[in-house]
């Protein structure tokens, strides 16, 4: 169907990575031309070899879950001709280990807020269904073995 890509950049700026002390600060890079900088989270790697003001992987799993259920649920809601004016979720991935002792995000709960407008306005059963449909149907959602809890108001 479809290819998506990213690019990942790190060069090594110091003598001891044998060691283990070196920046493991890098880059991603993508198709439309964004770069975002990536780090390690400092609760996994910390500082100085990490950085937290860059976007850790585990943060990015978590956000491309959200993105993707909200764009199902604007993609469902408008062809049912409801009107959103603003979305807001504050997504939460819980790391764990599994059953070798591994560490996964095995649960990723997200709590969308959404606002709507004009003459049709969604139910709370209306919008139950939407999240149920968006779950359903959100791509990355599918692609992952963590659970994926939706919670909406």
């Amino acid at each position: 169907m479809s290819e998506h890509k990213a690019t990942i950049r790190w060069n090594r700026t110091g003598p001891d990575f044998a060691k283990g002390r070196y920046s493991r600060e890098h880059t991603w890079s993508f198709d439309g031309g964004a770069v975002v900088q990536a780090s390690p989270a400092p609760s996994v790697v910390p500082a100085p070899w990490s950085s937290t003001s860059a976007v850790d992987p585990e943060e990015a799993f978590v956000a491309s879950i959200a993105s993707c259920h909200m764009l199902t649920f604007f993609w469902l809601a408008s062809r049912e001709g409801f009107i959103a004016d603003s979305y807001e979720d504050e997504a939460v991935g819980a790391m764990t280990k599994n059953d070798r002792g591994v560490p996964w995000v095995s649960t990723v709960t997200i709590c969308p807020r959404v606002s709507c407008s004009g003459d049709k306005l969604p139910t709370p059963a209306d919008l139950e269904r939407l999240h149920h449909h968006a779950h359903e149907q959100c791509f990355i959602a599918n692609s992952v073995k963590s659970e994926v809890i939706v919670q909406h108001e």
